[in-house]
């Protein structure tokens, strides 16, 4: 069962490096293949229409780019299904996909623009995305650490910045600890990466 299962995750592994080949392949195809026809052959029919193919680039970027991205995130989902749980991988998977949109959004600004203004304008898309992120970022690269590393786990009786309870959940963004009390507590997860982490023993149940 654990060999088939095995198998089965390398299999998917090797079809989202073919369908991330594919699309690299098929954007420089229709890339190439749409500037010979606009600027080559449709003017040999009297069709002059240069100075849309911005537009059209842009669109194809912005549709197989896209592609792209998600097929390069599912790589990357697919390699570490081998050797992590899954919820490790798809948080991995979720934050590659973040990234790579952020990316596309600048390269498409940096098209529109063109030119120096182009470059201006993606940098400065960038700039402001990465600020825009850096919090809900910051949190996400804390939780994969913590998924990845395991230091408490889910059911454990933990101290974590003053508040003392059982894990209940160990996300991408947000650790939930229940206490004593049934309060529960959503501490972020960079904040925990930056404080000690007291894994205590439960109290023993009251006598009645």
């Amino acid at each position: 069962m654990g060999g088939s299962e095995q198998h089965a995750k390398r299999n998917g592994y090797m079809d989202s490096i073919i369908k991330l080949i594919m699309y690299i392949a098929l954007f420089i195809i229709i890339s190439a293949v749409l500037q010979i026809l606009i600027t080559v052959f449709l003017p040999r029919l009297g069709i002059f229409i240069l100075q849309y193919y911005i537009y059209i680039n842009v669109s194809l970027t912005l549709i197989l780019g896209f592609l792209i991205v998600r097929a390069f995130s599912d790589v990357i989902f697919q390699f570490l299904r081998l050797k992590y749980p899954v919820d490790v991988a798809r948080a991995f998977r979720n934050v590659f996909l973040v990234i790579g949109i952020g990316a596309l959004i600048t390269v498409i600004a940096g098209e529109v623009g063109g030119g120096l203004a182009g470059v201006s304008v993606g940098g400065f898309l960038g700039i402001v995305i990465g600020f825009a992120m850096q919090q809900p970022l910051g949190q996400v690269v804390a939780g994969l650490f913590l998924l990845v590393s395991r230091p408490f786990k889910i059911t454990d009786y933990v101290t974590i910045l003053g508040d003392t309870g059982t894990v209940i959940e160990l996300g991408i963004l947000f650790t939930e600890v229940m206490k004593d009390d049934n309060t529960k507590v959503v501490i972020p997860n960079n904040l925990i990466m930056s404080n000690k982490v007291y894994i205590v023993p439960k109290p023993a149940p009251a006598k009645q």
